[in-house]
């Protein structure tokens, strides 16, 4: 529930892939280690080494698994998973839009004061996230999980390339996922 890169300023209705390879090529862009390691994305990125995007095509979002509905395919479970996992995200962000007004409303401000001030408002939250025992927002959503440190001294990633190794691993991973969920069932 911490933030580990903002790049704002870019238009909302910019491709996905764009920001990324932007973000990873700055000099002190987003930085994510070779093997091990990667984000979960949503369908807009491409799914490659150090980013794990869904499956196109299955069922994803939460509430279509609500009511009873169990997934049927590896590639469904993997989904279900994915975006309940990626729902820590928009936690994270909501939570930052419920503590800071400022983020809530339009801005009038020149994009290069607008864009310091969400660099602010991420920092506060993650100094807050470290420093205090007890968040009372939070407390009062009943949230709460610990963050992950990326080691600097790794390698990193600098290319976004679609892979046949990365596409296979997916795969194997949701594989292995399903047939664990469905042993448990049993």
């Amino acid at each position: 529930m911490q933030f580990v890169y903002v790049l704002p300023g870019w238009e909302g209705s910019v491709a996905d892939g764009r920001v990324l390879r932007d973000a990873i090529s700055r000099r002190h862009g987003l930085k994510v280690p070779h093997g091990g390691c990667y984000y979960l994305v949503d369908t807009g990125y491409t799914n490659c080494e150090g980013f794990l995007a869904p499956f196109r095509g299955q069922r994803y979002h939460l509430n279509e698994w609500r009511q009873g509905y169990q997934p049927s395919t590896s590639e469904e479970f993997f989904n279900m998973k994915h975006a309940s996992a990626r729902n820590v995200i928009e936690r994270c962000f909501g939570l930052v839009k419920l503590r800071w007004g400022i983020l809530r409303s339009p801005s009038f401000y020149p994009v290069r004061v607008h864009n310091r001030i969400i660099i602010a408002c991420c920092l506060l939250h993650n100094f807050i996230r470290t420093y205090m025992s007890l968040d009372p927002i939070e407390e009062e959503l009943g949230e709460g999980l610990s963050s992950n440190v990326i080691d600097d001294d790794e390698p990193n990633i600098i290319n976004i390339h679609p892979s046949d190794a990365w596409a296979t691993w997916k795969m194997e991973l949701a594989n292995q996922m399903f047939d664990e969920w469905k042993a448990s069932r049993n």
